[in-house]
């Protein structure tokens, strides 16, 4: 008797939050791999003032129940980071409900011909989506001095993936940071807690909407 009571307010619970459209997030916790290189990775950033800790710590300030994996890998280009997907999959404890796949600016800053990135990323979302994975693709954009015609073909695969694998697209990762001084490291490139936290904040609606 007691079982059947229990499974019974189960699902009358289950089918209130369906009917009310209510956000998975808030009935059990999800998992989100930040999936990219150095930007994404913390780069010499301490403890818990990257991206994944500073995103983790917003979604949770808005009710979400999520727990963001830094999957990052500082140097990774498009190509390393397809190569050690199958390895960082594995080691979680649970399949990712969304990725943010944030790789391209390595390959560009090595001059890699962006067809190659275009294909790595390419093949990075489809293996996500085959896993069960939601993919939200983070996007970047070239530096000047790359040239036009380099510049138009690398900033033009994100939205032609996005589009293609019916996927969101948050459209640079950068955006409100990259050459503002006060929001980088030394280097010029990197971005310190301030800057993350602007990124953060840039990105949150469509993680969250993402999510959904």
């Amino acid at each position: 008797m007691y079982g059947d009571a229990a499974r019974f307010v189960q699902a009358v619970i289950a089918a209130f939050l369906l009917f009310v459209g209510a956000s998975p997030s808030f009935a059990e916790t999800r998992t989100i791999v930040a999936y990219g290189d150095s930007l994404m990775a913390g780069y010499q950033l301490k403890p818990g003032e990257g991206f994944a800790p500073q995103l983790e710590k917003a979604l949770k300030a808005k009710g979400h129940s999520v727990r963001v994996v830094s999957g990052a890998v500082s140097g990774d280009t498009t190509a390393a980071g397809k190569a050690r997907m199958a390895w960082v999959l594995g080691g979680l404890k649970a399949k990712p409900d969304l990725v943010i796949l944030g790789l391209g600016a390595n390959d560009m800053l090595r001059g890699l011909p962006p067809v190659q990135a275009r294909a790595n990323l390419d093949a990075m979302i489809a293996d996500f989506k085959k896993r069960g994975s939601k993919v939200l693709v983070a996007g970047m954009l070239a530096a000047p001095n790359m040239g036009k015609a380099y510049a138009a073909e690398f900033n033009g695969m994100y939205p032609a993936l996005a589009k293609k694998h019916a996927v969101p697209l948050y459209p640079f990762f950068m955006k409100g940071v990259v050459a503002n001084k006060a929001l980088l490291l030394g280097d010029g490139m990197h971005p310190n807690p301030k800057g993350i936290s602007v990124i953060v904040q840039g990105i949150l609606p469509s993680v969250e909407a993402a999510l959904r």
